[in-house]
C-alpha cells in the first residue's frame, strides 16, 4: 500500500487488453495500486469496460500518478473513470504529475473517456498524455479540464496532449493555464475568460482518404483534420456541463465508422 509521505506518492496503474480468440477482448493484465484502483465492468460484445477509480485524493503536490494502457490487436476496450480527478495542494512542495501513456495496435480500438480533471486552488498540476497507434489502430480520446471548483480560483495547470501515428506525430500540443502560467491563457487567444477547456481525438484509417473537413461546431468548439488519419475537436465553455455537451455534440457530427 502506499502511503503520503513529505515526498509524495507514487502511483502506477496497468491495464493490458487483448484480442480472446472468442470474439471477445480479456484483460490479461489489471493493476493499479495507491490512489489508483482499476475496475472490470460489465460490457457487451466484443468490447472490455475499464473504471478507473480514486482510492485516495489528489494528485496533491509531489504526487506523481501514471496510468499505462495497452490494447493488442483486435481488441476493443472503453475506460472511464467514476468520478472527476481533482487536483489539490499538499505538503510536499513542488508540482503533481500526473502521466498516461496509451499504445494501441493495428485493428485494436480503445476509447478512453475520463471524466473531468479540475484544478483546485493552489494545487499545481503538469499532465502528460502520449498516444501510439498502429496504421489500422481506431481511438477516441476526451479530455477536459476545469479551472477551479464553483466560485474558486483555479491552480495552475499544464496539459500536453501527444498523438502518434505509425511513428508519426500527428498532434503535440500544450497548454498551461492559471497562476504562474505565461500571460495570455485567459485572453481572447486561448480560453477567453471560459472556465473549462477539453479536447477530442478521433483517429480512424479511414480519415486518412476522406479527411474530415475543418468546421465551427457552434460558439466555442471547431473541428479541424490532423495530419494523419485523425481529427481534433477543441472546445471552451463555462462549465464542465456545456462542455461535455460541445464534445459529445462533435463526436456525433463525424461520419459513423
Amino acid at each position: 500500500m502506499n502511503v503520503r509521505t513529505g515526498a509524495g506518492v507514487r502511483s502506477l496503474a496497468r491495464i493490458v487488453a487483448r484480442d480472446d480468440g472468442r470474439g471477445g477482448t480479456s484483460l490479461p493484465v489489471l493493476e493499479s495500486d495507491g490512489p489508483l484502483a482499476l475496475r472490470r465492468t460489465r460490457a457487451t460484445g466484443s468490447e472490455a469496460r475499464v473504471m478507473l477509480v480514486g482510492a485516495m485524493s489528489g494528485p496533491l503536490g509531489g504526487d506523481h500518478f501514471t496510468v499505462e494502457g495497452r490494447v493488442e490487436e483486435g481488441a476493443r476496450l472503453s475506460v472511464g473513470s467514476a468520478a472527476a480527478t481533482i487536483a489539490l495542494p499538499g505538503q510536499a512542495k513542488g508540482e503533481a504529475r500526473y502521466d498516461v501513456r496509451l499504445d494501441v495496435a493495428d485493428h485494436g480500438e480503445l476509447y478512453w473517456l475520463p471524466e473531468q480533471l479540475i484544478s483546485a486552488r493552489g494545487s499545481d498540476l503538469y499532465v502528460t498524455t502520449r498516444v501510439e497507434l498502429a496504421p489500422t489502430a481506431r481511438l477516441v480520446l476526451r479530455e477536459e479540464q476545469v479551472l477551479g471548483r464553483v466560485g474558486e480560483e483555479p491552480g495552475r495547470l499544464t496539459s500536453r496532449l501527444t498523438v502518434r501515428v505509425a511513428g508519426r506525430a500527428v498532434l503535440d500540443q500544450e497548454l498551461a493555464c492559471g497562476p504562474g502560467a505565461p500571460g495570455g491563457w485567459d485572453g481572447p487567444a486561448v480560453l477567453a475568460g471560459q472556465r473549462a477547456v477539453g479536447q477530442l481525438v478521433v483517429a480512424r484509417p479511414e480519415f486518412a482518404a476522406e479527411p474530415v473537413a475543418a468546421t465551427v461546431l457552434g460558439e466555442g468548439a471547431s473541428l479541424v483534420p490532423l495530419a494523419g488519419p485523425a481529427a481534433l475537436v477543441t472546445a471552451v465553455a463555462p462549465d464542465a456541463r456545456r462542455l461535455r455537451r460541445l464534445l459529445d455534440e462533435a463526436l456525433a457530427s463525424l461520419p459513423q465508422p
